[in-house]
């Protein structure tokens, strides 16, 4: 119930190992160490002319420059947006005492992933009674719009 997904996404851990380097391409989004955790878009690759990267903030602003050999540079991982149920069965480990629902998330940048929500026995029983609430309540706006009749 825990294996991950083949096409599951991973990120590196933001606390890399001290010295471990992060080569950015052009447009990818960094967040600098030496810069207190700034992040910024790259906007140019160390070279013949350059010794460094030079990154801006994504909205605009002041450019800055990071060292050439990306040690002070982290990734920075794709937002989630949501999360969707996906229509396969829910199925409940009795051992672990875990239900797990099959689920889809979207990232920001329009990239989805599968994988599994797990829940313990407690959430599934607190989830049920919410979704009572919610199953009511929509009965109740239905009903009240066939009162209603049209607008």
């Amino acid at each position: 119930m825990t294996e991950q997904i083949s096409h599951q996404r991973t990120f590196p851990k933001p606390e890399l190992a001290c010295g471990t380097s992060f080569h950015p391409r052009l447009g990818d989004l960094a967040l600098d160490l030496a810069k207190a955790g700034r992040i910024g878009v790259v906007v140019a690759l160390p070279s013949d002319s350059s010794a460094s990267y030079q990154l801006r903030p994504p909205g605009g602003g002041e450019d800055w420059r990071a060292r050439s050999d990306g040690r002070t540079l982290r990734p920075v991982p794709v937002s989630v947006t949501h999360v969707t149920p996906l229509k396969r069965d829910a199925v409940y480990d009795h051992r672990a005492r875990q239900a797990a629902v099959p689920v889809t998330v979207h990232y920001e940048d329009g990239d989805t992933c599968e994988t599994m929500l797990v829940l313990t026995a407690m959430q599934v029983e607190l989830y049920y009674l919410q979704f009572d609430q919610l199953i009511e309540a929509a009965e109740a706006a239905h009903e009240h719009e066939l009162r209603s009749g049209p607008c």
